[in-house]
């Protein structure tokens, strides 16, 4: 009897050393995964920032001509950088976490709907007449109108991405840092997505 305890006993003893080892070396590939797609992710989170930052400066006191050629490039770029980041997540492998593959398809599929709902915005305001300033201001409200949809698209699996271990991750990263217009990434913020 006392040989029965004795082995439960060191296996046990091995199998916490191995769960112990295994949390160290988690936490490292947690890491990795967060590097792989933070270091990609940087180039994009910079071209959105630099896009939207286009679209606002242009608004301010730009001709239809002018606001119309800005908001283009801006979603054209946007949507690069939102396919890109998918890219990216994908690129990177399965996260090393609970239910990791999940969250990874769906974050890659958020990231590549909003592509496309900006896409659909681009060709929208590439339909507008310029010169017939009143029809233009129309059609910019349904321009306005899409943007807002993009903004309450369902977000849950980026949001469940940047959470928890990988969202700490992701967070150390100075490439998933939220990016000033026309500037280095800098701030705090871990954002793949923003």
């Amino acid at each position: 009897m006392n040989k029965r305890l004795a082995a439960v006993l060191s296996g046990t003893a091995v199998l916490v050393l191995v769960l112990s080892g295994c949390g160290d070396d988690s936490e490292e590939k947690v890491n990795d995964w967060a590097k792989k797609v933070c270091d990609a992710a940087e180039p994009q989170i910079q071209k959105r920032a630099d896009a939207q930052q286009a679209i606002i400066s242009t608004a301010a006191d730009g001709e239809p001509a002018d606001i119309q050629a800005a908001d283009s490039k801006a979603f054209a770029d946007i949507a690069a950088a939102d396919n890109a980041l998918a890219k990216a997540v994908r690129d990177a492998g399965v996260p090393p976490v609970e239910n990791g593959e999940q969250l990874q398809n769906d974050a890659v599929k958020e990231l590549e709907a909003t592509a496309a709902e900006y896409l659909k915005l681009k060709d929208q305001i590439d339909g507008l007449n310029p010169d017939d300033q009143q029809k233009f201001a129309d059609g910019l409200q349904g321009v306005a109108d899409g943007l807002k949809k993009i903004e309450t698209m369902d977000q849950e699996a980026l949001n469940k991405l940047q959470s928890g271990e990988l969202g700490a991750a992701m967070a150390k990263q100075p490439g998933c840092q939220r990016a000033d217009a026309s500037s280095p990434a800098s701030g705090s913020s871990a954002s793949p997505a923003a």
